[in-house]
């Protein structure tokens, strides 16, 4: 599996265009926001009894120093995500929802502004919906793929790790299955059942296009989960409730495309992958707890071929002891496993300080990649500082 997200790798240019378009875009919506806090706390514009929208913006700092075996020592700083949203309702009944984003602004050796990757801003999500029933929502535009627990619903602003998994993009890492940043664009039908214990979500998408599709097949995904618990029933899960609620998801899902070619030099085949993850948050007096498991299949995929991948994370948040902050520790273990390749193994732990929850936290995380023995791939340390702040 590539540690580094495929991209140009030569010399850190420093993206000053696309980051002066960004700031200009937060500056924009935080205008614009500031607007409406006198009247409604900063949440919500009321245009009428049916019309409203909402803006706001999301920054994760990034410092990383990465030690690789054989390599030079690197220190790379980064703006690891920065997101302006705005939603709103038109008529009942009739929701959009935007994400203008750039990830990854100079990162060292990612350069792929049309993505906003590395460089540039870009869509990174936008939808028109229509929900006449809580059991019947139809989301067309880009979005997150129904497939993954992780990567599929939960908000990369709500983890309980630094980031999301090596496989599914995380860290450094670049994401097993087709996508455009973990996205992709088509239709998802999805909705909450039996007052919102079941919870479904089906798409059909472009999924990987040009060369290597050239029969043009679409891609379908698509995954279930049950909420015995407090139910969870939004688009945008997170991957940790600091002890608001008590959660317990186990969920599976399906992604496919038929007939890829991904080189010259590999078959035409189907891509397929399944997955089954098992999520739990649960208030423990004072504290509370969270875990989270998955495991996954993949047939042709393209970075890491026919493989299985599985994660294990897990964190405490601790008691309060003072009025400024609360701490989160946690750990994190992740292996992928190749058919007729080398394996690779990645643990990590890690604490957040919680000044406001989710809102305004300083995450610190050492990570360690673990390469079979024999494989091309190299030893990796990394730390990170990440500072996350949103409205």
């Amino acid at each position: 599996m590539s540690f580094d997200v495929p991209g140009n790798r030569s010399a850190l240019r420093a993206p000053a265009g696309g980051l002066r378009r960004l700031a200009t875009l937060v500056a924009a919506a935080f205008l614009l926001h500031a607007g409406a806090i006198s009247a409604l706390g900063g949440v919500k514009t009321k245009i009428d009894e049916d019309t409203w929208f909402d803006v706001g913006a999301r920054v994760q700092g990034w410092y990383q120093s990465i030690h690789e075996e054989d390599a030079p020592h690197m220190n790379d700083f980064m703006m690891r995500r920065a997101y302006v949203s705005v939603q709103g309702q038109v008529v009942p009944k009739l929701t959009f929802f935007t994400h203008i984003a750039g990830d990854r602004l100079g990162q060292q050796g990612v350069d792929t502004p049309g993505s906003g990757l590395g460089t540039g801003i870009a869509l990174r999500d936008g939808w028109i919906a229509y929900a006449p029933f809580e059991e019947l929502k139809i989301q067309a535009g880009r979005m997150y793929v129904p497939f993954t627990r992780s990567f599929g619903t939960e908000s990369t602003f709500t983890l309980l790790t630094l980031d999301i998994p090596f496989a599914q993009g995380g860290v450094r890492s670049g994401v097993f299955y087709p996508c455009n940043v973990g996205r992709d664009d088509g239709v998802t039908v999805w909705g909450n059942l039996a007052e919102g214990v079941v919870q479904y979500r089906v798409g059909v998408f472009d999924g990987q296009q040009g060369t290597p599709n050239a029969g043009r097949s679409p891609r379908t995904a698509g995954r279930v989960s049950i909420n015995p618990l407090d139910k969870e029933g939004v688009f945008f899960n997170k991957g940790s409730y600091l002890g608001t609620k008590k959660v317990l998801s186990i969920g599976a899902g399906f992604d496919r495309q038929a007939d890829l070619q991904w080189t010259a030099e590999r078959p035409v085949a189907d891509y397929s992958a399944w997955t089954v993850d098992a999520f739990f948050d649960h208030p423990v007096g004072p504290g509370a707890v969270t875990a989270e498991w998955a495991y996954t299949g993949i047939k042709n995929s393209p970075m890491l071929g026919d493989a299985k991948t599985w994660y294990l994370q897990g964190g405490w948040l601790l008691p309060k002891f003072n009025d400024k902050f609360r701490l989160q520790p946690y750990a994190r273990y992740e292996s992928v496993y190749r058919d007729g390749g080398f394996d690779t193994a990645y643990a990590g732990g890690g604490v957040n300080l919680l000044f406001k929850g989710h809102d305004a936290k300083l995450t610190f995380e050492l990570d360690r990649v673990i390469p079979e023995a024999g494989s091309a791939e190299t030893t990796k340390t990394i730390f990170t500082v990440q500072m996350g702040v949103g409205i």
